[in-house]
């Protein structure tokens, strides 16, 4: 990533939407670049699995799963279709799990952290619906950056501004 987080915090001031620091790095890169891909779902995979067989042409997948820790909202397998399928990176707002796995894998994934247990599918979720995680809204369309310092959010309009 030729972008840091740092150095947008400088550039753009208050309108570069800092999150909370509180994600683990959990794929095998630290950092993504691109505009968000959003999806609000509890407990529920069902939505993320659709999404990881889309061509992600180099979005990021922003999974608002309401921060539980009863299961993870996807595994090694989800992680390898966002690989295979071109997707920058994914914040999950909730659990994973195969952490071994996803070390591996060359993708970012910033999630609360790690549990065995596998969601349900009850085919619930909404997707492209604004988020509200870690402090800061996030739109779907936004443009994300995340590095080894950290997680922001530029508005939709700020893109250009980034690139």
């Amino acid at each position: 990533m030729s972008i840091k987080t740092t150095d947008l915090c400088d550039e753009f001031g208050a309108s570069a939407r800092v999150l909370l620091p509180i994600f683990q790095d959990l794929g095998g890169k630290p950092d993504f670049q691109g505009p968000a891909v959003t999806v609000k779902c509890f407990e529920d995979n069902s939505r993320i699995k659709e999404l990881s067989c889309q061509a992600g042409a180099g979005r990021v997948l922003v999974v608002d799963g309401g921060g539980s820790d009863r299961c993870a909202l996807f595994g090694d397998h989800i992680a390898e279709d966002l690989v295979r399928n071109g997707w920058a990176g994914v914040l999950v707002y909730g659990y994973v799990r195969d952490k071994a796995v996803l070390r591996t894998l060359p993708i970012a994934i910033k999630a609360l952290g790690v549990t065995p247990a596998k969601s349900t599918k009850r085919n619930e979720g909404q997707v492209g619906l604004n988020v509200t995680i870690a402090g800061q809204t996030i739109a779907d369309g936004d443009q994300l950056f995340a590095d080894d310092d950290g997680v922001l959010v530029l508005d939709a309009s700020r893109v250009q501004g980034a690139a």
